[in-house]
């Protein structure tokens, strides 16, 4: 029977081996249950272009493509792996997919979001998104050498560090109303993302739903969908 599995927030970091080696197990074993791979953005810490040649990785991308002879994987770009292009998308041998996509399971309609765009309250980074999801900005960044984009992006996540310390929690999560309007505005019945790294399971009127999928911290979080059993969230903290 085809299961689908549905990941996020992995955060992938050179100084992080505990969470390489939880997600590479989880590709190696658990994954290969699966018809179907989501990664829901945020694979990635950081990521800077194609051209990086990440070696770092290498360990997951090698788990992938095996994986792959198995199970379709798919890749929806989060807000700190933006720039994952087709290069490395085949590297990862899956398929790129836009923010939203749509899926049917079970006669319900399902929209696969990263998450940072229900986050509304936070306006300050809803336009830094708008800037550097434009095909202008990230033209001109993807130019630069590789030193200097590594540099930027460095000062960036700084900046990003210490902005996120003056905000409020209510902030940088989920607006509701947001979330409950996207559901008349995606026409769907189900919404899955992850991003704010509160894994949880959201209750709507008319039997509408809203998954959260947790960070890897590193123990593993996924969300699973079978026909016989629906869907099932993974995750020691829910």
């Amino acid at each position: 029977m085809d299961e689908y599995l549905f990941i996020s927030d992995c955060h992938l970091d050179a100084n992080r081996q505990d969470i390489t080696d939880q997600l590479s197990t989880f590709l190696q074993n658990r994954a290969r249950k699966a018809r179907f791979l989501y990664i829901l953005g945020d694979l990635f810490e950081t990521w800077i272009g194609d051209d990086d040649p990440a070696v770092c990785y290498s360990v997951v991308f090698d788990a992938l493509q095996k994986l792959a002879d198995k199970t379709k994987i798919f890749f929806l770009p989060g807000n700190r792996d933006f720039l994952v292009g087709e290069r490395s998308a085949e590297k990862m041998s899956a398929s790129l997919i836009g923010d939203p996509c749509f899926i049917t399971l079970d006669q319900q309609r399902i929209a696969l979001l990263h998450g940072d765009s229900l986050c509304t309250d936070d306006v300050e980074y809803q336009q830094f998104r708008e800037m550097v999801r434009s095909h202008e900005w990230q033209s001109e960044f993807l130019a630069k050498p590789l030193n200097e984009r590594k540099l930027i992006v460095t000062e960036l996540r700084q900046q990003s560090k210490v902005a996120i310390q003056d905000k409020s929690m209510d902030v940088i999560e989920v607006n509701q109303m947001s979330a409950v309007e996207s559901f008349d505005e995606l026409n769907v019945d189900i919404i899955i993302h992850g991003h704010t790294h509160q894994p949880a399971i959201h209750r709507y009127e008319r039997n509408r739903m809203r998954y959260v999928l947790g960070d890897w911290n590193p123990q593993p979080s996924f969300l699973s969908w079978r026909a016989d059993r629906g869907f099932e969230l993974t995750d020691l903290r829910v």
